[in-house]
């Protein structure tokens, strides 16, 4: 028996995720098991580098989520609104969810999954965080029996991107922000990188994950990399560091019973000794160093 999947949007990440359903060739087995059921859109007629009939494309994303025919909800249309009701939609419709959207997981987690909960049906969203780094599963499950003391990251493609150009090249924000934009890896507006913001609502994330408890985003401190200057990475390298955009949440190693109220939460650009195991992570690539008793470090990266 196979799974029929709504899917909502198909920008860049929707295409992708469509071409690996459509193509399950050398994937898991599982994917043969998956059909594409219905796929909402904002424009029918735009023309997009993928081939789904026209027929199982519609504008209607709330018939979607109510369709008694469609197993689990595909969520990747981005942003708080409609996106929060439609997944909460869908879950009182008895689907599963799959959503790679860190803005609503970060401010509507707890609600989104007590409704779940109270449904029975699953609330996925690994690619939330990390892009393809499995680092939401190993937290809730694998490393769960661990006291964990920090989770820091390097959580946004985008500011890394452009501090590796600045340290490599000396140049300026300005002119390697503008590059990354012609290439692609920049968006039009850069603010949820470049000030902080799309990392911030990752470690909330990742920071509830780890120390078992709501975190408010009011409550995390976040500068972004706009103010940093190309002679601020050459300073930093005749010291022996280099300035990377951390996410930081931290407790007390000291603290048994740690609470979320005991966090250091905050997202910064920050000088990292070169011998750190984040120093050398560089271009777009993202990294997750967990630290707790008794496994000592642990890093994802991808």
């Amino acid at each position: 028996m196979g799974f029929k999947i709504g899917l909502l949007g198909l920008g860049t990440v929707g295409i992708g995720t469509a071409k690996i359903l459509l193509y399950p060739e050398g994937r898991h087995p599982l994917i043969q098991e998956l059909e594409i059921h219905r796929v909402g859109v904002r424009d029918i007629s735009k023309t997009r580098d993928i081939n789904l009939s026209s027929d199982i494309l519609t504008t209607d994303l709330e018939a979607i989520a109510t369709d008694p025919q469609i197993d689990i909800i595909v969520e990747l249309i981005g942003g708080l609104e409609p996106a929060r009701s439609l997944i909460l939609k869908a879950i009182a419709h008895g689907k599963h969810v799959v959503t790679a959207n860190k803005a609503v997981i970060s401010r509507y987690g707890p609600e989104i999954f007590a409704a779940a909960n109270e449904k029975g049906v699953y609330v996925m969203l690994e690619a939330a965080v990390g892009g393809g780094i499995p680092v939401i599963q190993p937290l809730k499950e694998s490393l769960g029996v661990n006291r964990i003391h920090s989770v820091i990251g390097i959580i946004n493609g985008t500011t890394n991107y452009i501090l590796t150009r600045m340290q490599k090249e000396g140049a300026d924000f300005a002119d390697v922000l503008a590059d990354a934009q012609n290439l692609g890896y920049a968006e039009a507006d850069p603010t949820a990188d470049v000030d902080g913001l799309d990392a911030k609502d990752k470690i909330a994330i990742l920071a509830s994950l780890a120390f078992g408890g709501l975190i408010k985003l009011e409550d995390i401190h976040c500068e972004g990399i706009r103010q940093v200057t190309a002679a601020d990475i050459a300073y930093a390298d005749r010291l022996d560091f280099v300035i990377k955009l951390l996410a930081i949440a931290k407790c007390d190693p000291n603290s048994i019973n740690s609470t979320t109220d005991k966090l250091q939460l905050r997202v910064h650009p920050t000088l990292v000794p070169k011998i750190h195991p984040l120093a050398s992570i560089n271009d777009v690539y993202n990294a997750i160093l967990i630290e707790g008793e008794p496994i000592g470090q642990v890093m994802f990266f991808g």
